[in-house]
Order: structure tokens, then sequence, then C-alpha cells
């Protein structure tokens, strides 16, 4: 029974993450939470306790799925540097496709943008998260310096802000319905900036 209890709660994160990232955590009335995720109101706040207990678990689930997505990009390519452009131009590339679903911008920068001055707990977890996967890119980009990808003046944390702002501006782009080759184009110069602090061989 309570393996199937982890397995229901796992299946209604991952409904709640997608009505989130489209609607946003004040567009999501509790009407449409329960359409969602299929379940009795008394069954959601049994679980989760509220609408924000919700929330929060969804947003979690959200970054731990991303970080997840990243690492194992990366882990087909020897180059951490080229796993990381490409990383950049595979958003670019997916943020292009019209039919994308569900919204393209990141759901933490748009927690983050929505709660800054309704709901201050959101807002701090969204920020939190982000400086978590600063943090993380930092990690790889320290690596790639060790290893000799890249110049060894590099400043690791400085290139991680880098990255992560060229992520956020590429979903943030996303919303423009641009055009999917001015986005790959886009993604291409982004992931150039990088080639600036790559080793000379």
């Amino acid at each position: 029974m309570a393996r199937h209890a982890r397995y229901d709660r796992k299946t209604a994160l991952e409904k709640a993450v997608g009505l989130f990232w489209e609607k946003g955590y004040h567009g999501s009335s509790m009407k449409q939470i329960e359409q969602a995720l299929d379940m009795r109101p008394g069954s959601i706040y049994a679980t989760f306790g509220s609408k924000d207990g919700l929330f929060s678990e969804a947003l979690a689930t959200y970054a731990e799925q991303g970080g997840k997505e990243l690492a194992v990009h990366l882990k087909g390519y020897d180059s951490i540097v080229d796993g990381l452009q490409d990383y950049l131009r595979g958003i670019a590339c997916s943020c292009g496709n019209q039919n994308a679903t569900p919204a393209r911008a990141c759901m933490i920068v748009k927690t983050l943008l929505e709660s800054k001055n309704t709901h201050a707990e959101l807002a701090q977890q969204a920020d939190s998260i982000l400086a978590a996967i600063e943090h993380s890119i930092a990690d790889l980009v320290e690596q790639a310096r060790v290893k000799g990808e890249l110049v060894q003046s590099a400043d690791s944390r400085r290139i991680a802000r880098l990255i992560q702002a060229q992520i956020m501006g590429l979903r943030s782009m996303g919303e423009r319905l641009l055009d999917p080759q001015a986005m790959k184009d886009l993604g291409d110069d982004m992931a150039a900036i990088l080639d600036g602090y790559r080793t000379q061989h």
C-alpha cells in the first residue's frame, strides 16, 4: 500500500508541475488543481497540506528534473564545455518550437518574478533553487578548468552565472514565439561566448 501511495504522489506532482508551469501559482485555482491532479480537495490537503505545500513540492520536483536532464545530457560528451554549449543550443531549439508545451519560460524564474512582492516564501525558495543551480554549474565549469578545457584564469562562479543567465534568457525569449531559425541563431551565439574562455591548442 505504501508503495502505491508513493507512486500516486509522484504522478500527482508531475501533473502539478505541468499545471503550475503553464499557469503559475496565482493563475492556478483549486478547481483547476483538482482537475489536473484528478484528486478531491480533501485528498490534496491530506497529501500536501495546502496549495502552498503542493506548489513548493512541484517546484522542487521541476528543479530536480532539470538537474537530471543536464546530467544525462553531459554524459554524452567527453568535453564538459562542448556539452554545455550544446545544452544551450538545445534549449534554444526547443524554445523555437512553437508547439512546445507547457509554457517555455523556466518555472523557477516565473515563480521568482510572480511571487517577489506577493509570496515571500515561494520567492525565497525559487531564489535558493537558482543559487543551488548556479553552484552546480560552477562545479562543472571548475571541472572543465581543471581538465584544461578552460584557461586557468577562468572564474568558475562568474562563468556559471553567465551560463545561468543565458539559460534564463533563452527560455524567456521563447515566450516571444520567435522564428525557429532566429532562436537557433541565438543559441549558437550564446554558446559561442564560452569559446572565449577555452584554452588554445
